[in-house]
């Protein structure tokens, strides 16, 4: 049955789709002609900095005041520099030095690079507060986990990057800090009284309203107290009563991608997700990353079959389009074409790296980086001192498969520099480090996220904060092993 024009359109308007390749396909532009909000861009949309501009100047010729939106938080989570790592610290990084305006410069030289590219919508900054060290896909994409330091930060990295006409995206709204689950493949619990809430996880957001934060995207994470059995995405008492009326944010609320399955499962389906969302108070729906013209469709059916049989009110859905055009709008308005700064990334990973013990036996050695695996969030992404090195020898093992006694008789008479990523996690890498440090000498470069756990005998334990490009090069600088 063909549906109402007028209301396919108001759909269309609150939906951010995907479209794979370095390319837009037809049904993607024409979408767009049609009313679609925007597209997400991925990593498998980027290739080099002038390829990704003529991209997104083909989506504007399109729809001049498309949403162009990309997750680039710096550190470990980047699509434009997927191929390399990011040339920013992380926010872990950031937040070490603590110097809110260090925060504000890189945000708005993110931002710059943005800009250059045709990108007018960050999903960023990430203002979880990470009081779970074994949080799988927070980590090292909080500024800390103290509240008022992510607080500070969050509202510098808005202000740095909206600076630029870039709007920012703070994420993810009430909190996804305190989870040990990944709502990308199940639903997460934090089982916490609002009260706690209010103290722990909810002042960078306050933060971020006070910033004039373009948008807030939801988590899809389940607050019993809060929300009960639903995730916050479908929660109006999450996000009309407490965003809206508590905390006063007047800017367009954003989900998660309505794919993950903290919200497809709890739905029953995207389309169904989607009208949830909307109905709960979202404004623009992010589909996900594997997006195509049927499920747009579908999802936009299912919005209209929606307003037609009760489930979503017309003015609910005009409001959402309306939120959203006017983002779109701000981010038209012209502006002095902003300036990146190359050489602020390094300088600020350098400023975050943290060094316990003596570096001074380690000259000349064994590089042995630990294998690790990936979240969704930042993809495969390549991060460690590889680029950097002088020459060094380095090579890559399996904690669990590896053997202390191989790795020793391959290093001989040199010291080791094991590198890994949130090493406390994983038994075998521990038992590996110490196994290694109990007859060698043996020093540590920890790239994820920071955590008490440090291996007995080591001469020296270096946190990076993070495993960007610029993560890698501060490392391998403060070894002495950089070329």
């Amino acid at each position: 049955m063909a549906i109402d024009p007028g209301l396919r359109r108001l759909a269309l308007g609150t939906l951010l789709a995907a479209f794979p390749g370095l390319t837009a396909p037809n049904w993607a532009l024409d979408l767009l002609a049609d009313g679609l909000a925007g597209h997400t861009l991925f990593g498998y949309n980027v290739a080099e900095p002038e390829q990704v501009a003529r991209l997104t100047a083909e989506l504007r010729g399109a729809r001049a005041d498309v949403l162009v939106a990309i997750d680039e938080e710096g550190g470990d989570v980047t699509r434009l520099g997927h191929r390399t790592g990011s040339p920013y610290p992380g926010n872990a990084a950031l937040g070490a030095v603590d110097d809110p305006e260090l925060t504000r410069a890189v945000y708005a030289s993110i931002g710059a690079d943005l800009i250059a590219a045709g990108i007018n919508l960050d999903l960023a900054p990430t203002v979880d507060v990470n009081t779970a060290d074994d949080n799988p896909v927070i980590g090292t994409r909080s500024f800390g986990a103290d509240a008022q330091l992510v607080a500070r930060h969050a509202g510098a990295a808005i202000a740095g990057l909206q600076s630029t006409g870039v709007a920012a995206c703070a994420k993810h709204f009430p909190g996804h800090g305190a989870t040990v689950a990944d709502s990308h493949l199940e639903l997460p619990t934090v089982d916490a009284p609002l009260a706690l809430l209010r103290s722990r996880d909810l002042p960078p957001f306050a933060a971020a309203v006070a910033a004039g934060a373009q948008s807030i995207m939801t988590a899809h994470i389940r607050v019993p107290e809060l929300t009960g059995g639903d995730p916050a995405t479908f929660s109006r008492r999450t996000l009309v009563e407490l965003l809206r009326g508590e905390y006063a944010y007047e800017g367009v609320v954003v989900t998660d991608a309505l794919e993950m399955k903290g919200a497809a499962v709890a739905a029953g389906g995207i389309p169904r997700a989607a009208v949830r969302a909307l109905a709960a108070g979202a404004d623009l729906l992010c589909i996900g990353a594997r997006v195509d013209a049927a499920l747009v469709e579908a999802v936009a059916a299912e919005i209209v079959a929606a307003v037609g049989d009760g489930r979503l009110p017309l003015a609910r859905l005009t409001d959402a389009t309306t939120r959203t055009a006017g983002m779109a709008a701000w981010t038209a308005a012209p502006r002095t074409p902003p300036l990146a700064d190359a050489s602020l990334g390094i300088a600020a990973a350098r400023r975050a790296v943290r060094v316990e013990g003596s570096l001074a036996d380690l000259g000349s050695p064994l590089v042995v980086q630990l294998v690790s695996g990936h979240t969704i969030a930042e993809g495969r992404v390549p991060w460690g001192l590889a680029p950097h090195l002088d020459g060094t020898e380095q090579v890559e093992v399996v904690a669990a498969e590896a053997s202390a006694e191989a790795l020793a008789d391959r290093a001989g008479s040199r010291p080791i520099v094991v590198v890994g990523r949130h090493t406390h996690r994983f038994p075998a890498s521990r038992t590996l480090i110490e196994r290694l440090a109990a007859a060698h000498t043996v020093g540590v470069v920890e790239m994820g996220w920071p955590s008490g756990w440090r291996p007995r005998n080591a001469r020296a334990f270096v946190t990076t904060h993070g495993a960007s490009l610029a993560n890698g090069r501060a490392a391998a600088e403060v070894l002495g092993l950089a070329r």
